[in-house]
């Protein structure tokens, strides 16, 4: 980092305390010094960036830039989770590029596979062991307390670590969260994109929320009915990527609320979909297939640069589940399908019970087939968290974390306070103002909330105009 000293290292964990046959893994930390080092650092921050999967070292740049306001009397700690980055990353077979592609039913098989190849040390890689690595990089660095700034997963992951290492935490800012005890099947997902198509029509008045939602209601009965076939070249080989309504609710669910914000006068996926979704509800299916080809082509092109070994064990480990991981896999369908059977659809509308479960990315059925021998149990939390000054941050146009579900996280703790940021999808500090960066960067260093009135600045994002 230019004008900051950085310490690099790894430190040697076992992979699961009391099993040394299963052997170590080594886990890479850098440490950003503060710019002026006369003094003692007045905090520590770690960081995590979500997935699971997601390393921290890469992103260094962008954190101590985005932390530039703290760089010279605060220390930035970038950790890589055990089986990313350089800490001994882990490989399963599982492409990334290849599970956007294929089909649900696959997936699951893939995620059960994955499992296969990991073999006993698919116990390894849990929440749990991460954040204990964690701890222990501190300790080696003889920091006494750290402030915990996690995005996506790392909201996940860090209010675990202030439970098993509650006297370490000095305090803690959360963006784009969820609680430990969630809900796999996604309703506050489901209303939080509700909300969102009423939100950017209203702010944009390029058209009616209510109606985009039961066009949408339209065009997932027909998806159900007959999937769109989207061709793309693998290989040098045609495929047909089958588009189904599952696909589409993970679509809307998570890559239409990525960056949202960002570059609000841009065209966004998000504000292209109500006038697609409008002309697919009235039979041209042509428009929505133009416009998702060049993002399939894309990951077909991808395939091989990327795997989701660590992701797939940890919140297959992790996540809470309907069923009973103790149960075959026969006993672990009839429970699932029996929640299904009994779920309100209302929850779900404009969508299926059904083809909005499945088109969650880490929850729903797709660790249906994890094994029950030889990996680790969902992580159960003991609801004690240290009593210190939290901040959870939630973008209002946010469906993959959704406000109810960042609510639900900042219930967790005693002393939190919560952010709404307009007009921003997941993660709010994407806002193209710095508003929202700002006031996370001044509630580290002040442990308050600040004047919030730059919010009414954040710009609306651009919608297509839905015709008529």
């Amino acid at each position: 980092m230019p004008g900051r000293r950085v310490e690099c290292g790894t430190l040697t964990r076992p992979l699961v305390t009391g099993k040394s046959a299963l052997g170590t893994i080594d886990i890479a930390y850098a440490l950003v010094r503060r710019t002026d080092e006369t003094r003692p650092a007045r905090n520590t921050v770690m960081v995590n960036p979500g997935g699971p999967g997601a390393p921290a070292i890469v992103d260094a740049s962008w954190y101590s830039s985005a932390t530039a306001s703290l760089q010279a009397d605060h220390d930035l700690l970038l950790i890589d989770p055990r089986g990313t980055g350089v800490s001994t990353p882990v490989s399963c077979g599982l492409d990334a590029a290849e599970a956007f592609m294929i089909s649900r039913a696959e997936l699951r098989r893939g995620s059960a596979d994955c499992a296969k190849a990991l073999g006993p040390r698919a116990e390894g890689y849990t929440s749990a062991a991460t954040a204990d690595d964690f701890n222990a990089v501190r300790q080696k660095l003889g920091i006494a307390k750290v402030v915990l700034y996690g995005h996506s997963y790392g909201t996940y992951l860090l209010p675990i670590y202030a439970e098993r290492h509650p006297q370490t935490v000095q305090s803690m800012v959360l963006s784009g969260a969820y609680p430990i005890h969630f809900d796999p099947l996604g309703r506050p997902s489901a209303e939080a994109l509700r909300k969102t198509f009423r939100r950017i029509c209203e702010r944009s008045r390029a058209c009616d929320g209510n109606a985009v939602l039961r066009d949408l209601s339209r065009v997932t009965a027909r998806l159900r009915v007959k999937p769109l076939d989207i061709a793309v070249t693998a290989g040098g080989r045609p495929r047909t990527v089958v588009f189904t309504e599952d696909k589409l609710a993970n679509l809307l669910t998570y890559s239409a609320s990525s960056s949202v914000g960002s570059a609000p006068q841009d065209p966004s996926m998000i504000g292209s979909m109500p006038a697609l979704i409008h002309k697919a509800a009235r039979g041209d299916m042509g428009a929505l297939r133009d416009y998702l080809a060049p993002m399939f082509q894309a990951a077909a092109d991808s395939v091989g640069m990327g795997d989701l070994g660590q992701g797939t064990a940890v919140f297959c480990n992790d996540y809470p589940r309907v069923w009973s991981v103790n149960a075959p896999l026969h006993v672990r369908w009839r429970q699932h399908n029996r929640l299904l059977g009994q779920a309100g659809k209302r929850d779900f509308w404009p969508f299926s019970v059904r083809g909005y479960a499945e088109g969650q990315a880490d929850s729903a059925d797709l660790c249906i087939e994890w094994p029950a021998k030889g990996t680790a149990r969902p992580y159960v939390s003991t609801g004690k968290f240290p009593d210190v000054p939290t901040l959870v941050v939630s973008g209002d146009l946010d469906s993959n974390t959704a406000a109810g579900n960042s609510r639900l996280a900042a219930a967790q703790f005693p002393r939190a306070e919560f952010l709404s940021v307009p007009n921003t999808g997941h993660v709010a500090e994407a806002d193209s103002t710095g508003c929202a960066l700002g006031l996370v960067t001044d509630f580290i260093r002040d442990e308050k909330l600040g004047d919030t009135s730059c919010l009414g600045a954040i710009p609306s994002i651009k919608v297509e105009p839905v015709g008529r």
